[in-house]
């Protein structure tokens, strides 16, 4: 499928989400807005489609990212500990700084989730057998040790609110005023295009790199650190959003490729659609009530990983 036929796909589900919610809207009264329509449409309908469609593009990109540095294709925020690390550091900043500004939440965040996910790929580095089930399994695992401890620490400060608040993915509560963070992810999107080509050539290895004259260490480090931020900025403004990074690569994969440079735009794009078609069946299927997008993208993606999990052991 042409990239403009997922451009269409996309201004229509879009348009759509723009006429969905609690506040009935309809096309026909675009013309003839109330006030309370038109605070609607500006307050709470465009910045949760803005963070919906940059959520959707940045975790996307950065589980493809991921799954060429660590040379495995079920790897991905979600099964790196990196999700985990940045809700951590979360709950770090409000433990020490009661206060905390969402920039000095997002800076412990960033690093936090940087360095779970310097861990985990350290961790790989020391595997002999690095089978491609295998890896995530022990991602999942680092994930859980981490979680874990962020739940102990929360029950011992009797923050465990708190921490849930971070552990839900949900559009609910995206206003104008508290979903600005999301726009970091933008730049790192476009570093990340620009950076395709060594991520690529960084995928086939450490000493194929360094023969070709990359300086490996130094690419691996810029990838790592625009999913840190990546998620970082994800989770503070709307929650975790599981197993999007590591379907939408893998399905664009099987279509278009590993050319991340050439790939890249339509996982962005898929992205982006899967979770904006996921936030608008969760606003409908219990109306006027809504699923928390964690909800429908966990089942949904839940079903691919088994289904991709199962497609890679048939070909093995």
């Amino acid at each position: 499928m042409r990239i403009r036929y997922w451009v269409l796909i996309l201004i229509v589900l879009s348009l759509v989400s723009l006429f969905v919610g609690v506040i009935n809207i309809s096309v026909n009264d675009l013309f003839n807005l109330t006030d309370a329509q038109k605070q609607t449409i500006l307050i709470s309908r465009i910045p949760r489609l803005i963070t919906i469609l940059i959520a959707g593009a940045s975790l996307s990109i950065s589980g493809l990212i991921m799954q060429k540095l660590s040379q495995n294709s079920f790897v991905s925020p979600t099964t790196a500990g990196t999700m985990e690390s940045a809700r951590l550091g979360i709950l770090v900043a409000i433990l020490f700084f009661a206060g905390a500004s969402p920039l000095l939440k997002m800076a412990f965040a960033f690093l936090a989730a940087l360095l779970g996910t310097f861990v985990f790929m350290k961790i790989l580095n020391r595997i002999r057998y690095k089978d491609a089930i295998f890896v995530p399994l022990i991602g999942l695992m680092f994930g859980g040790i981490i979680g874990s401890i962020s739940t102990f620490i929360a029950y011992k400060h009797d923050l465990i609110q708190n921490l849930a608040s971070w552990l839900i993915g949900d559009f609910s509560m995206v206003m104008a005023g508290r979903y600005e963070l999301i726009y970091i992810s933008i730049p790192l999107m476009i570093i990340a295009y620009l950076y395709a080509h060594q991520f690529s050539i960084a995928g086939m290895g450490e000493d194929f790199s360094k023969n070709l004259g990359l300086k490996y260490q130094q690419v691996v480090n810029i990838g790592l650190a625009i999913v840190a931020m990546t998620t970082a900025s994800v989770i503070l403004t709307v929650g975790m959003i599981p197993f999007l990074g590591l379907i939408v690569p893998n399905i664009i994969s099987i279509y278009k490729g590993d050319n991340i440079r050439a790939t890249l735009p339509y996982t962005a794009l898929l992205g982006a659609i899967i979770v904006l078609a996921c936030d608008i069946l969760g606003r409908i299927v219990i109306y006027p009530y809504e699923i928390p997008i964690s909800v429908t993208i966990g089942i949904l993606g839940s079903a691919l990983f088994i289904w991709l999990l199962f497609k890679k052991a048939g070909r093995e």
